[in-house]
């Protein structure tokens, strides 16, 4: 088995307006990651994103695949902070960054009430402000010769990670609401957000993250939104996929609180309605691999720089191999090849 070398030219071109793809559940054995892996390497573009995985680690798995010679770059969408203090997600981002050989998008979020109370007994108080900590650490134990000196809301850290060469690391926030693009704005790298609309993203997160940027003297962090998506086909219920997909998000205070802000009346005590809107106000994005091409586009209208796609409802209701097959004709149509 050997190792990416950083310093070799990479086999994979990442572009500032990519079109990347979600491997859609928590991974239980490598083998199922690795055709969505094969798909980005052989396609030559884009990034493979994961989720937080309580079943093989997030960066255990991109380690791995590193390891079994894909040479492409990863990103976590978002790893939970209650799991790991900020010094250990440092070392564990820099270390994907450095096996894989590609800049790495380490997206922290604080998950939502009900996973703070699971980790930590009670809600954080001020979730907004212990992300905005947590990655302002992270940014200086990866990037200071003399690490971190800070006192915060839920962590202490002072120290430093031992300097060593690697490709960088580019911090993101999970983004949902306002106050989380302001912080975004404010110290990220990357806004990466999910289950969010279109017009939401363009008319309230955007000038949001912009508007805190700018206040910061800092440029505006790009934008990779998640988008859920699955090929209409005979005998599929479109909605019934996108409640495949997303049950857990509509029945979350945190996600149908954007959604309402987004003006989709979702509400947690009813994640099948839930899902209906989001299929049939195209949120859920379905229809031919050519008309979800158009779909995606919408997003990039809307200022998204990377579009993820993530076949979660069809690898949740049909299968592995079905949303597999989407996936490559999604690509297919986004790359101009109807073939």
């Amino acid at each position: 088995m050997t190792f990416t070398d950083f310093s070799e030219p990479s086999l994979v071109r990442f572009s500032l307006h990519a079109t990347s793809v979600m491997f859609p559940v928590q991974p239980t054995q490598l083998a199922s990651v690795v055709p969505f892996a094969r798909m980005v390497q052989e396609r030559g573009s884009g990034r493979l994103w994961l989720g937080q995985s309580l079943g093989i680690e997030t960066h255990q798995v991109f380690a791995a695949l590193s390891g079994a010679g894909f040479n492409i770059p990863f990103g976590a969408a978002v790893s939970l902070a209650g799991l790991r203090h900020p010094m250990d997600a440092a070392v564990q981002a820099r270390s994907v960054a450095q096996l894989s050989g590609h800049p790495y998008v380490a997206g922290i979020g604080p998950g939502g009430r009900e996973f703070q109370t699971m980790v930590r007994s009670k809600p954080l108080p001020k979730p907004v402000t212990v992300a905005r900590e947590y990655v302002t650490t992270m940014r200086a134990l990866i990037e200071r010769e003399n690490g971190a000196d800070t006192d915060g809301a839920e962590y202490v850290t002072h120290g430093a990670i031992p300097r060593t060469p690697a490709p960088r690391v580019e911090l993101g926030l999970g983004v949902l609401r306002p106050a989380m693009a302001r912080a975004a704005g404010r110290v990220a790298d990357v806004g990466i957000t999910w289950l969010t609309p279109p017009a939401y993203i363009s008319g309230t997160l955007v000038p949001e993250m912009r508007k805190a940027a700018e206040e910061a003297g800092r440029p505006m962090p790009r934008l990779a939104t998640v988008v859920q998506a699955a090929v209409a086909r005979p005998g599929r219920n479109i909605a019934d996929l996108a409640y495949a997909a997303s049950s857990m998000h509509l029945s979350s205070d945190h996600y149908t609180d954007m959604l309402r802000k987004a003006g989709i009346p979702a509400r947690p005590n009813d994640p099948r309605q839930g899902a209906e809107l989001l299929a049939s106000s195209g949120t859920f994005v379905s229809g031919t691999p050519q008309e979800i091409a158009a779909g995606l586009d919408r997003y990039r209208a809307a200022g998204v720089d990377e579009v993820v796609i993530n076949l979660c409802g069809v690898y949740q209701g049909i299968g592995m191999g079905a949303a597999v097959t989407d996936l490559r004709e999604i690509l297919r149509a986004v790359d101009g090849d109807c073939g």
